[in-house]
């Protein structure tokens, strides 16, 4: 196998050179509660495309046998991108004075995780495989954090953190697919296009099967993969073409609506099951919960800024009601 082969394939351009950096923050203090999946941030930066770095002896000697092992890497004509992610998410249950554990309700937990994936993509596809490793309980500083935003902004201390999940090493391996459809293929038009996504996780803390959709319409929508929740695999703000209006410097705004809907059928969930080798808080877990959201995007020049207000169903057995939380991402290309 040349090395031709497994990196050649598509001609530079202005996306194919450029970076991504995305800044994902997610609360439920835009439903004005502070319950369940109440804060999730994240960093991710993507990088350029990687098509020609072996013959530029940019990446090691010693990576290039196993990125040729690795699937859809060989299909010529892809864009090659490498994803890296931090992250912290944080869950509670709904009364935050109470000081015992609340036996019916969720366990408190937080998870901070290191990320670090491959993208394979063109115009119509997307393949995203991902590895996430962290950890969860109290060396996640998730109750730190909390205790801290809660003291800054004047809001009741959660007081039930010596209840949460202990501390366990976390992996997850993750793969998904994504497709674009009914595309607008020139810049400066109203269109629409249709991102469906096929996946999913194996590992200690969560194990599932996912799938979903978003729909797109307005003025210069991005060339990219839509705009994703907080999640493994969700890093999709990269754009694809000289055709993105972040990288055409004449063409720098974009205004458009959304909708999303989103399943996963869980196996596993840490947050919800409790530790995987010692005895800790859980709760039954449903297994199907599903996201519904709609939002909006706007674009200035290499800027892309998306709000999306989510609804997601009840994911364990006695939970009061659905949840529904904000999330907002802002994305920069350069």
């Amino acid at each position: 196998m040349s090395i031709a082969l497994v990196f050649g394939g598509i001609p530079c351009d202005a996306a194919e050179n450029s970076r991504t950096f995305s800044f994902y923050f997610e609360n439920d203090l835009f439903a004005d509660t502070d319950q369940s999946y109440t804060n999730g941030i994240k960093l991710s930066w993507i990088s350029p495309d990687l098509t020609g770095y072996a013959e530029s002896g940019r990446l090691p000697g010693w990576s290039l046998p196993l990125i040729g092992r690795l699937p859809f890497i060989n299909e010529p004509g892809l864009q090659r991108n490498v994803v890296i992610s931090i992250g912290q998410n944080m869950y509670t249950p709904g009364d935050l004075e109470a000081e015992d554990l609340i036996e019916d309700d969720r366990p408190y937990a937080g998870w901070t995780y290191f990320g670090i994936g491959l993208h394979s993509k063109n115009e119509r596809r997307l393949d995203s495989m991902e590895i996430q490793i962290g950890m969860v309980g109290p060396a996640s500083f998730a109750e730190q954090t909390q205790k801290w935003v809660h003291e800054w902004r004047g809001d009741q201390c959660p007081n039930g953190w010596d209840n949460q999940i202990k501390d366990e090493p976390g992996l997850a391996v993750i793969y998904e697919r994504k497709w674009r459809f009914l595309y607008a293929r020139d810049i400066g038009k109203l269109g629409f296009d249709v991102i469906p996504h096929l996946g999913g996780a194996l590992g200690n803390v969560y194990t599932y099967a996912n799938a979903g959709m978003e729909a797109r319409l307005g003025w210069n929508i991005t060339r990219d993969f839509g705009t994703s929740l907080i999640r493994p695999a969700g890093d999709s703000n990269a754009p694809l073409s000289a055709q993105d209006p972040r990288v055409k410097s004449d063409h720098g705004f974009g205004l458009y609506v959304f909708g999303m809907v989103a399943g996963r059928a869980m196996l596993h969930n840490i947050f919800l099951d409790g530790n995987t080798f010692t005895d800790s808080h859980s709760v039954d877990k449903k297994r199907f919960v599903a996201d519904i959201g709609a939002g909006v995007g706007l674009i200035i020049q290499r800027f892309k800024l998306c709000y999306t207000h989510v609804l997601r169903t009840k994911a364990f057995e006695g939970q009061e009601d659905d949840q529904v939380f904000g999330s907002i991402t802002l994305s920069f290309t350069y």
